[in-house]
């Protein structure tokens, strides 16, 4: 078996989980990999891998039989139908040790094998006695779902579709500023500075969510710290959890615009409205109506939008908003 390692080119703080053979490690039934360009070639520059492979680290060996989720009278169980071997219950000790082991591991995302019977996230096929039945989910993905609730975790496949590998690389960047802020003593300040500049961010995800996070943000000093935290967390992911559609972003888009026209001549408005347009139309990509709110925020010293993490999200390299 062989395998490849990623070395991040630059300090790496994003630390990102991810089924083994989809960075290129030949541990896959038949000894390949499935590797996942996106993340070997592109996101790798900027985060650090925690490699997990299920099936090898609890001794199923490269090759091996295929495995399959059969549906039984007391659950799911995984099973290798070619040698009668059941690995349901040695799967779970595993899947509960393992997730432990990657508490400590300060992980900001997720990545799993889609299809998987031990890391398929969905629609993993479960068999019954008349053949593929119902659609589940694997037994370590589901364990590390019940371990990490606010972690965002994605399957590779997923991440051909433009719009949904930018929301996942989103989440994962804001969950580490959103960890970031509750590691050291915060203080009621610390929270409505980092509020202030994520609105604008949440806001292009979920109207709903974005306006119960500034309710709660009013109410700091009058809840209970962990409670705050936790309420705080579980609001803020699951509003990242909504992808940002066009009609969301030219809405925040507008916000800014109509901020800006305060302070800016009748021409940068006409540009700012003009790119906005063309961007609804899918003319152009995001990239360039918030270059151009950037351009026109840097020009007027608005500190307000340039210390948004709207502007800026995730690293620019990655070039997630240049898509149409």
């Amino acid at each position: 078996m062989t395998s490849i390692t990623i070395q991040p080119t630059q300090q790496a703080r994003i630390r990102i989980g991810v089924s083994s053979c989809i960075i290129g490690e030949e541990v896959r039934y038949n000894g390949g990999h499935s590797r996942q360009r996106y993340l070997t070639d592109v996101l790798a520059q900027f985060v650090e891998y925690v490699p997990v492979c299920p099936e090898v680290e609890i001794g199923m060996g490269v090759p091996r039989p295929t495995i399959r989720l059969v549906q039984a009278d007391d659950g799911l169980q995984l099973v290798d139908p070619k040698n009668d071997i059941n690995w349901t219950s040695a799967m779970n000790r595993y899947s509960r040790t393992r997730t432990a082991e990657l508490g400590s591991q300060d992980l900001d995302g997720f990545v799993l094998k889609k299809g998987s019977p031990t890391c398929g996230l969905e629609r993993v096929k479960v068999y019954t006695d008349s053949g593929v039945g119902n659609q589940g989910q694997g037994l370590f993905a589901s364990a590390l779902v019940q371990r990490f609730p606010f972690l965002p975790i994605e399957e590779d496949g997923r991440l051909n579709d433009p719009l949904i590998r930018e929301n996942f690389v989103e989440r994962v960047f804001a969950f580490r500023r959103l960890k970031d802020l509750f590691r050291p003593r915060w203080s009621a300040r610390d929270v409505v500075e980092f509020h202030t500049t994520e609105k604008l961010l949440l806001r292009a995800h979920d109207e709903v969510r974005y306006r119960q996070l500034g309710r709660l943000v009013a109410d700091v000093r009058r809840i209970p710290r962990a409670a705050f935290a936790d309420q705080y967390q579980d609001l803020f992911m699951a509003a990242m959890q909504r992808k940002a559609t066009v009609a969301k972003h030219c809405n925040v888009l507008q916000h800014m615009v109509g901020f800006l026209r305060r302070v800016d001549d009748e021409p940068g408005r006409t540009e700012m409205a003009e790119a906005i347009a063309d961007y609804r139309l899918g003319l152009v990509p995001l990239i360039v109506p918030v270059t151009l709110i950037r351009h026109l925020s840097r020009r007027h010293a608005q500190t307000l939008f340039l210390e948004s993490s709207y502007l800026s999200p995730h690293p620019k390299e990655l070039m997630l908003r240049n898509h149409a």
